[in-house]
């Protein structure tokens, strides 16, 4: 249980890796950086010219794209073959009552399905519905791992908590559920290239609220090839996914900063402080998310948003875990 705690901390520390350096790639157009999959350029590594090239792509070569994309296959590579680690070892100590087995193996399963979605999110062009997925898939992946380092770790006894926890653990999970909701939003403004089509804050193009086409915005499937880089829709559409974007996150600071402020009046220790590791992070979050309007999407904002988006998911299961322990 030990080792696979270990080995689970290490996962947990990759997986954000991955989700930031992804959103790095993202955020710096290298998604095509290489136009196959799973090599670059038929090639396990990127090729240093055209002439080391073996057929013939219809994307011209650029080293310093296609490093950014490959070293973040390396990273879910390693990160996939953890995860395969983690599941032959719960499978091994499955009579042990206090192994988890079934997330470790549903873990495996979700690995493969990212495998795949970063395939199409090459082949099909950066199609938004799978780049958004992609992002969920890691996020997914992110909160289950938190979960398995919380529930192997050496276990304190904690109080009951009779008059707090049942009502607690309803609302964080609510506000879970609303972080989760807020990210799928912010991966699809990303995706749609609709982050700087309102370039002002509080208002948007100088009004309370502009023209918008909500049908065209959230039309998921357009069909197949279609070249989603840097965008397809116009702006109407982009500006109806900025929008509900900033409508989310007003809802989901509300509700997340209400579950901390009452999840900090707690009499148990651990749940003050991880309810308060949470409103700090939602607080940073909401600056990072203004900040990148005013600074035009600079790139290192733009990549801490994601960033810390990850690790306020990674709060609210803890706190989620910290009620959940006391019940």
């Amino acid at each position: 249980m030990k080792l696979f705690n270990i080995l689970a901390r290490l996962a947990l520390l990759l997986a954000f890796c991955v989700i930031v350096f992804g959103a790095y790639v993202r955020l710096s157009d290298a998604g095509l950086g290489c136009p196959d999959w799973p090599g670059c350029y038929g090639q396990v590594v990127v090729p240093e010219t055209t002439e080391q090239i073996n057929g013939e792509y219809q994307r011209q070569l650029e080293p310093e794209k296609a490093w950014k994309e490959m070293i973040h296959r390396y990273l879910a590579s390693t990160l996939g073959f953890l995860i395969f680690t983690l599941s032959v070892l719960a499978w091994r100590n499955r009579d042990d009552p206090n192994q988890p087995v079934f997330i470790p193996l549903f873990l495996v399963a979700l690995v493969v399905f990212q495998g795949m979605l970063g395939m199409w999110t090459v082949t099909l062009l950066l199609k938004p519905l799978v780049v958004t997925a992609h992002l969920m898939g890691g996020m997914t992946t992110l909160a289950l791992l938190a979960w398995l380092v919380l529930t192997t770790r050496d276990r304190k006894i904690l109080p009951m908590l009779s008059k707090e926890s049942p009502v607690l653990w309803p609302m964080v999970f609510v506000a879970l559920v609303f972080l989760v909701l807020q990210i799928f939003l912010g991966g699809w403004t990303s995706s749609n290239y609709a982050a700087m089509i309102c370039p002002d804050f509080p208002t948007c193009q100088g009004r309370w609220w502009p023209a918008m086409d909500f049908k065209e915005a959230f039309t998921l499937w357009r069909g197949t090839g279609i070249n989603y880089e840097y965008g397809v829709l116009k702006a109407d559409a982009r500006t109806a996914i900025h929008m509900t974007h900033r409508i989310g996150a007003l809802i989901t600071f509300v509700i997340i900063g209400l579950v901390s402020f009452l999840a900090m009046r707690s009499q148990l220790g651990t749940i003050r402080k991880a309810a308060f590791i949470v409103l700090c992070l939602l607080l940073v979050q909401v600056t990072l998310g203004i900040s990148n309007i005013a600074t035009g999407l600079s790139l290192p904002i733009a990549v801490a948003h994601n960033g810390v988006a990850a690790l306020l998911l990674i709060s609210l299961v803890n706190l989620l875990y910290r009620i959940k322990s006391t019940r």
